[in-house]
């Protein structure tokens, strides 16, 4: 019998197996890259085109860099809320419903101080909104602790729970706005007796882009940055995130962990809520979130729950929100582009990622 043994066939996985994680990252991007490109091409259009279209319609003007830093606003607020909880092991999906009634929360505020044809309250126009936002963050707050009580106490997983509360708090907006707050003689789906503009925040020249949004967004990211790496508290979120009973044995508070996740992202999310009333909309609408609570949570995905990444990605995310706005314009094409465009990003960067933890080198040592 011979004894030469006969070579082995390799599978797959053995092939790809033992590559710089950088590879499977940089390759997962590279074809979503492709694919992209692919069903421009299909769509009738060039992707050179599209790209052109989409950056002009993002950056053409001063008005639309303006929508892009809206936009940017509110999404580091949630992306840097949804850190705390990512970090958890917490698939927080009910962060669209914080960010619904942090809305809400402030408009009840404003309509409090404020009452319909009035044109004086006990408190001036700048304190009344800084009390709108305080308020708004409150709103957020009991929304996403709802969401952690039935998640920890209840045994209710956090994305059944979450999904829940957010058609909860749409409902709670909309018969608001048929409802109680209808606008007078007529209830309308594009909302809620805007408010006068005193009650506007300020902007960057006649954009629609806030300083005082933006400089929240950024104060809450920086603030994100620092407690996940260098605090007591991160470090013990992290353990929970990856060993929830572990962490318990070790006497991490585990519960109070879960609890304070779900108070940080409600607050955050909450405050992007009241930003939106009186930032963008300057009232109350069916879909005041704009499904930024849902952007943020694939930025979050994407940069791996590293805040530090947070902001070019949020940047990118918002730009290619607002210019997919000129593809109906300028070449006859649905807006809806974008989204697929996001999709596969975000799709591919996720299985490159996995590959990366799967089949990459291990650091020697």
């Amino acid at each position: 019998m011979d004894s030469t043994a006969a070579p082995q066939t390799m599978t797959a996985p053995a092939r790809i197996a033992g590559l710089p994680p950088a590879f499977y990252r940089v390759g997962a991007f590279v074809i979503s890259l492709i694919l992209v490109a692919l069903i421009i091409l299909i769509s009738g259009a060039s992707p050179v085109t599209v790209i052109g279209s989409m950056v002009s319609g993002a950056f053409g003007n001063a008005d639309q860099i303006g929508r892009v830093i809206a936009t940017l606003s509110p999404l580091l607020l949630c992306a840097a809320g949804l850190v705390y909880t990512f970090n958890a092991g917490l698939y927080n999906l009910g962060v669209e419903g914080q960010i619904t009634f942090g809305a809400i929360a402030a408009t009840w505020v404003l309509r409090l101080l404020y009452p319909e044809g009035a044109t004086a309250s006990l408190l001036p126009p700048p304190l009344a909104i800084a009390l709108a936002v305080v308020v708004g963050g409150v709103g957020g707050v009991l929304w996403g602790l709802l969401a952690g009580a039935l998640h920890v106490y209840g045994r209710i997983s956090e994305i059944f729970a979450g999904l829940g509360l957010n058609f909860a708090a749409t409902g709670i907006a909309i018969y608001l706005i048929f409802g109680p707050w209808k606008r007078p003689g007529v209830a309308s789906l594009s909302g809620t007796q805007p408010f006068d503009e005193s009650l506007w925040l300020g902007t960057f020249g006649k954009t629609e882009a806030t300083p005082v949004a933006l400089a929240l967004g950024l104060i809450a990211l920086i603030v994100t940055i620092v407690v996940m790496r260098n605090t007591y508290f991160g470090l013990r979120l992290r353990a929970v995130g990856r060993n929830l009973r572990a962490a318990y044995v070790l006497g991490v508070p585990a519960r109070r962990q879960l609890l304070s996740a779900f108070f940080i992202c409600g607050l955050f999310a909450g405050i992007a809520g009241a930003l939106q009333v009186v930032g963008v909309f300057h009232r109350l609408i069916p879909n005041i979130s704009s499904n930024l609570g849902f952007l943020g949570l694939l930025v979050v995905m994407l940069v791996n729950f590293d805040p530090l990444w947070i902001l070019p990605v949020a940047f990118f995310f918002s730009a290619l929100n607002v210019g997919s706005l000129q593809l109906p314009l300028s070449l006859g094409l649905e807006s809806s582009l974008s989204g697929v465009i996001q999709g596969l990003l975000v799709l591919f960067a996720l299985l490159g990622r996995g590959l990366a933890q799967k089949y990459g080198r291990k650091p020697e040592g």
